[in-house]
């Protein structure tokens, strides 16, 4: 049966604990968006933390996530974000960047885990038993909360962007593909954020 109750993505780390009793739980954000970093977080939970409201970062509004991020960085044993950028996106592929920004996440912990969990279902190079989790952001209360730390990060720092480059209003979109941004690119050019073979296939596909 599927899990879909909040207290249901706790629970799912509860079982996993009792053959790996200290879980690390990664999450990327922005694979998808024509501009800016690919971000990724890496978080461990004591055994008997529960946050409410936790969940798929997808899944929550705006507002919700920055109270959960604020709560998820008291209570966490341990949590590090970390990013791969644009320049590396280009070198070695988006994949490749967000497998290197979950890396440099777990590795910035400062604390080993006996099992990390990975949403989706490609790991990165990380010295630990890895498992990954299809959707496991919304199973596992580890990666959700990794999910919503990565997404939160990276929203804020698109916002930094758009005070940079305020023509192209990245606070909106936060780099996405959208009409808006599409049109905005077509009017001024691409700016030094802006992910070149993303825009590449947009003129391919266009």
């Amino acid at each position: 049966m599927e899990k879909t109750g909040i207290a249901d993505l706790f629970e799912f780390d509860r079982e996993k604990r009792k053959n790996f009793p200290v879980i690390c739980g990664i999450d990327e954000a922005g694979r998808g968006p024509l501009a800016g970093d690919v971000y990724a977080a890496a978080v461990i939970f004591d055994g008997d933390t529960v946050i409410e409201g936790i969940n798929d970062s997808k899944k929550l509004s705006g507002k919700k996530r920055e109270k959960l991020y604020d709560e998820i960085i008291s209570k966490a044993k341990a949590y590090c974000v970390a990013t791969a950028s644009v320049e590396e996106i280009e070198s070695i592929n988006i994949l490749n960047a967000a497998m290197l920004a979950m890396k440099r996440a777990y590795e910035g912990l400062g604390i080993s885990a006996d099992i990390v969990l990975v949403d989706g279902n490609k790991s990165p190079d990380i010295d630990c038993r890895i498992e990954t989790v299809i959707k496991g952001d919304g199973l596992s209360a580890s990666i959700a909360a990794a999910s919503i730390l990565a997404k939160v990060s990276r929203d804020r720092y698109m916002c930094g962007m758009a005070e940079k480059y305020p023509q192209y209003r990245f606070e909106k979109h936060k780099g996405y593909g959208t009409e808006l941004h599409k049109q905005l690119i077509a009017e001024y050019g691409p700016c030094p954020i802006h992910r070149m073979s993303f825009l590449k296939k947009i003129k391919k596909n266009g």
